[in-house]
């Protein structure tokens, strides 16, 4: 008889497939603040990123097969200097909406949360909240 063991899971990373390597890089060194980090896979293509708590984003661009991507397929990132990121984006110049998509607007949840939606050079959506800004 096997034993029951439980199996505990924790976020490690979440990885995308982009076009550009360098343009999808920059995106997350610039306008996300990012910190690159060693792609301990050493396989040319791949770059990878800390995203805080011993998590990661890696970027993959050595496969080509087409991604489809809607807002529903989003990885979603707190802050607590919600405005001044709003504000960030605005001087790059890069749009964001609320969920149903109308532009520049801010999502307030019914708990009073904060969030935008916007996209990344492959298209992928980014949702960022205000979770444990006071």
């Amino acid at each position: 008889m096997i034993k029951a063991q439980n199996i505990n899971f924790t976020f490690n990373h979440i990885a995308l497939s982009v076009k550009s390597l360098d343009k999808s890089a920059a995106f997350y060194k610039d306008i996300m603040q990012f910190q690159e980090i060693t792609n301990k896979t050493k396989i040319e293509g791949i770059r990878w990123f800390a995203l805080g708590e011993e998590k990661e984003l890696h970027l993959v661009s050595i496969l080509k097969e087409p991604v489809t991507i809607n807002k529903a397929v989003h990885f979603a990132l707190t802050t607590s200097n919600f405005d001044t990121f709003i504000k960030k984006l605005n001087t790059s110049k890069i749009s964001y909406s609320d969920w149903p998509g109308i532009p520049n607007k801010i999502t307030i949840r019914a708990d009073g949360i904060k969030q935008i939606y916007f996209q990344d050079p492959d298209g992928y959506w980014i949702e960022v909240n205000s979770v444990g800004q006071k």
